[in-house]
């Protein structure tokens, strides 16, 4: 198979997404003052869908996030309520897709926990997870829902592991093992039969996400990937990455046959990791790059060439991250077709996108808006594990058509943690470190040595002070 180097020229052709544009929203619908956090992690800090905005935060002593109410816009106070339960830094969160009011997070402490916020949002600090998730022995930096199956979720920790969770359980049923180095990013297909994945070890891998066999695996020595995208039922991937020239590039894959990448697109020269985001229904792809202000688009198509590029949305303002508006939660009446949440470090500031469709008519624009999944699931957990597969339930878009999800969220009674997946104790299975915690570990004893010397030094001056003191007491002459 070859592979086509594409142009970075835009290519002419019949489209109706062809000038789709991006629209910011005005500063009063804008979030101000949120004390973005500074991690340096590679993932987005944000999540969103119609009810809630969630944005990871900096602070000390442990890690939280913010949780607000989707038209609470404007300056969010300083003592804005916290979701705070975390002992360490807050690496990922997800909304879940059929439940609006539960999120999961994952953390530095190595734990997973559950939260279900009140419709109204928090009134005060939310330290009591209603549940609490632990099987990995390191720090868990993904987490993804199943998109068919209701209470299934998968994290991945820097032990190199995938854990999948059964919730109505509250426990890990299924341990996948196939990694030699931290998981960088996790990808289903529409009927969550396939999960992919990229790793830090330079490969790409499909595999079955049940048993944990892998289908297809790619050695991508020329393509180093970062991210991975299914997009939608096309038996396609999409991957972001790094070439061999060190300049940002994407990918194009066959599900299927992963020995070559159907085409290879290189981008810019920056350094930022690269967001790919898809939407199924339009089958446009967006590409926004980390500390970068521009949000790319492109059209992809079954035959050649693929992809083709659209426009760009350019912005002067860098990104630290992006949450992505569900397609429920659009407004359809303006030909909404994507929203994202831009998330601005250097003004404390969330800044939601609209990507238009431009239309002059009014009515339902049913050619841009097919039946979408909507927020009942297609499965029970008991039936997906057993080894069902189902498309995701359809719903229309028009009118604002809601229907309220039967998905439901009761937290498991448990007396102690489970930690034994598949016969192995996870905590005893421990790989060995990178070369980035070591280095941490170096320093961290670097620095406790350093407080330690200041400490000895501080105590030696203060005894000096009181043999001082001491011995001209002794030398002073008694009064008669």
């Amino acid at each position: 198979m070859t592979v086509t180097k594409m142009s970075w020229r835009p290519q002419y052709r019949s489209s109706k997404f062809r000038n789709v544009y991006g629209k910011v929203a005005s500063r009063e619908n804008c979030y101000e003052c949120i004390p973005i956090t500074k991690n340096v992690h590679d993932n987005p800090f944000c999540a969103v869908n119609s009810k809630f905005l969630a944005i990871v935060t900096e602070s000390a002593g442990g890690g939280s996030f913010l949780v607000i109410p989707l038209h609470q816009t404007g300056r969010i106070e300083p003592n804005h309520p916290k979701v705070c339960g975390h002992q360490g830094t807050v690496l990922d969160i997800k909304w879940n897709p059929f439940i609006e009011n539960v999120i999961a997070s994952c953390s530095e402490d190595t734990s997973v926990r559950i939260w279900e916020i009140p419709d109204g949002g928090l009134k005060r600090n939310m330290t009591e997870a209603v549940l609490e998730l632990y099987g990995h022995s390191r720090r868990v930096g993904l987490i993804e829902w199943h998109p068919t199956a209701n209470n299934i979720l998968f994290s991945a920790g820097y032990d190199y592991k995938i854990l999948i969770w059964n919730l109505e359980e509250g426990e890990a049923v299924k341990m996948i093992d196939c990694h030699t180095d931290v998981i960088l990013c996790m990808s289903f297909n529409t009927d969550g039969s396939l999960l992919a994945t990229t790793c830090k070890d330079k490969k790409l891998r499909v595999m079955e996400p049940r048993s944990g066999r892998v289908l297809q695996a790619a050695n991508c020595k020329n393509h180093r990937v970062t991210r991975v995208v299914f997009l939608g039922d096309m038996k396609r991937l999409l991957t972001t990455g790094v070439s061999r020239w060190n300049t940002r590039q994407i990918a194009l894959w066959d599900q299927e046959d992963l020995s070559m990448p159907l085409i290879e697109e290189e981008i810019d020269g920056l350094s930022g990791l690269l967001f790919p985001f898809y939407d199924m229904d339009t089958h446009m792809l967006y590409l926004a790059g980390k500390g970068d202000g521009n949000i790319r688009y492109y059209e992809i198509t079954v035959e050649k060439p693929f992809l083709t590029y659209l426009m760009e949305f350019r912005s002067a303002a860098p990104q630290k991250g992006l949450g992505v508006m569900p397609k429920h939660g659009l407004d359809v009446s303006a030909c909404e077709v994507f929203r994202f949440y831009k998330l601005i470090t250097l003004k404390n500031l969330i800044e939601p996108i609209s990507m238009i469709v431009p239309r002059r008519s009014e009515t339902y624009q049913e050619d841009i808006y097919p039946m979408t999944p909507g927020m009942e699931p297609a499965l029970s957990p008991n039936e997906w594990l057993s080894g069902i597969n189902r498309d995701p339930v359809l719903m229309s878009l028009k009118e604002g058509y809601r229907k309220e999800p039967k998905a439901t969220f009761k937290a498991p009674i448990r007396d102690k943690k489970s930690l034994v997946v598949n016969g192995i104790d996870l905590l005893e299975n421990v790989p060995p470190r990178t070369e980035n915690e070591l280095l941490r570990m170096f320093y961290r004893q670097q620095d406790e040595i350093r407080r330690l010397k200041e400490q000895m030094a501080q105590r030696d001056l203060h005894i000096r002070q009181l043999e001082l003191e001491l011995r001209n007491l002794r030398n002073t002459p008694k009064e008669s």
